[in-house]
C-alpha cells in the first residue's frame, strides 16, 4: 500500500495532501508536503524542541538540521511548518526515518502518513533497499507496512548512532523496517542525500 501511494506521488518537488477528516474534527483544510530548505531549519528545530518533553524524540542541534535540511520533508499550513521528518542514510542500502514530528494541532489528519509516504518515495528513488525507524510507537509504523525487527537486523544504525547514545541497550525503542521495491528509474541521486 505504501509503495503504491509513493508511486502515485507527483514527480514535482511538492505535493499537496488534502486532509480527509470529518468537518467537525478538521482543523486544517489542506497541507503542503514539500522538501525542506535551509530557510526551514529554525522552524524544524523549534518544532522538534517543542516536542522533546513527550519523551519520544532525540534532540537535534540547529546546525545539524541546517546542514542536512535537504534530507527533511516538511508539512506546512500556509508558510508555517507543522510537521517534519528526516530521511537519514545509514549506509548505501539502508535509510532511516528520523525526527518524525507532527504538531499537536495537525495530528490525526494523515500528516504523518503523508510524510512517511514521501520518505518512502524518496528512499526508493535514491536506490535504498530498506527504510527503518526506531520508535516508541511501533504500531503506527506497522499500520504503514513496516515490520518490527530485532535491533541487530540494523547494524548500520547501531554503528552509526546507538553505540555512542547514553540510552544504548536501555532505550526502550523498537526497530521497525520496510523493504523497498526498487524503481528502475531512480530520479534522486544517492549522493544528494549524502551531501
Amino acid at each position: 500500500m505504501i509503495a503504491t501511494a509513493a508511486r502515485r506521488a507527483t514527480a514535482s518537488r511538492a505535493a499537496t495532501w488534502a486532509v480527509d477528516a470529518p468537518s467537525s474534527a478538521r482543523t486544517l483544510e489542506a497541507l503542503a508536503i514539500r522538501p525542506a530548505t535551509s530557510a526551514d531549519a529554525d522552524a524544524i528545530h523549534a518544532l522538534i524542541t517543542r516536542h522533546l518533553d513527550e519523551g519520544r524524540l532525540l534532540p537535534r542541534e540547529r546546525g545539524e538540521i541546517l546542514v542536512h535540511a535537504h534530507r527533511f520533508v516538511v508539512a506546512t499550513d500556509d508558510a508555517r511548518v507543522v510537521a517534519c521528518a528526516d530521511l537519514a542514510p545509514l549506509s548505501r542500502t539502508v535509510a532511516e526515518v528520523r525526527s518524525l514530528v507532527v504538531s499537536a494541532e495537525a495530528r490525526a489528519l494523515g500528516v504523518g502518513r503523508g510524510l512517511i509516504d514521501e520518505l518512502v518515495r524518496r528512499a526508493t528513488a535514491a536506490g535504498f533497499d530498506t527504510l527503518c525507524a526506531f520508535t516508541h510507537t511501533p504500531a503506527y509504523f506497522v499500520r504503514l507496512g513496516f515490520s518490527i525487527v530485532p535491533h541487530v537486523w540494523l547494524p548500520e544504525k547501531i554503528e552509526t548512532d546507538c553505540r555512542t547514545c547514553r540510552h544504548f541497550r536501555r532505550c526502550g525503542q523498537y526497530a521497525v523496517m520496510l523493504t523497498l521495491s526498487r524503481s528502475r528509474h531512480a530520479c534522486v541521486p544517492l549522493a544528494s542525500l549524502h551531501a
